[in-house]
């Protein structure tokens, strides 16, 4: 609202936000990240035939780059000084995809320190988990504050 104060966590989890948004390979997906608590994420995106394999149904780099995304920014919601880096990202598919609006759902599982392991999932349309994976994060030497898009309004 208007007027309200932003918590730091708040404030931080805008910040990742405008970091997903400001990220050049988010021009290709229309995605949008949105983090309502400290270790959960949620990104909303579109499938169409613009992600489409030669069998007409969402290609496994769309899987894979919705999973990661979404466990990553789970888990960088608790490191409030540094970018997160995914060191291994293992994935499931479960089941197709042709088009509609789909949710990665991110949620952080361990680890507080360098490491951290979170999970993701991938939820089409009528509410079916079409996919499914974990990955694990390390700390890395970058600064959010130094990458366009973290900081400012």
């Amino acid at each position: 609202m208007a007027g309200e104060r932003v918590s730091g966590a708040g404030q931080h989890h805008r910040a990742l936000e405008r970091l997903y948004a400001a990220a050049p390979v988010n021009t290709l997906f229309a995605s949008r990240l949105v983090i309502e608590e400290e270790g959960a994420s949620r990104i909303e995106f579109e499938v169409t035939e613009a992600v489409f394999h030669a069998a007409g149904a969402a290609h496994g780099t769309l899987y894979f780059k919705m999973l990661d995304d979404a466990a990553f920014y789970a888990a960088n919601t608790l490191v409030t000084d540094r970018f997160l880096l995914t060191t291994s990202f293992n994935l499931h598919f479960t089941k197709p995809v042709r088009e509609g609006t789909v949710v990665a759902e991110g949620r952080w599982v361990s680890g507080k320190r360098r490491v951290f392991v979170a999970e993701s999932r991938l939820v089409d349309a009528e509410g079916d988990e079409i996919g499914r994976g974990t990955g694990t994060f390390m700390k890395s030497r970058i600064s959010l504050s130094s990458l366009d898009g973290y900081g400012g309004a």
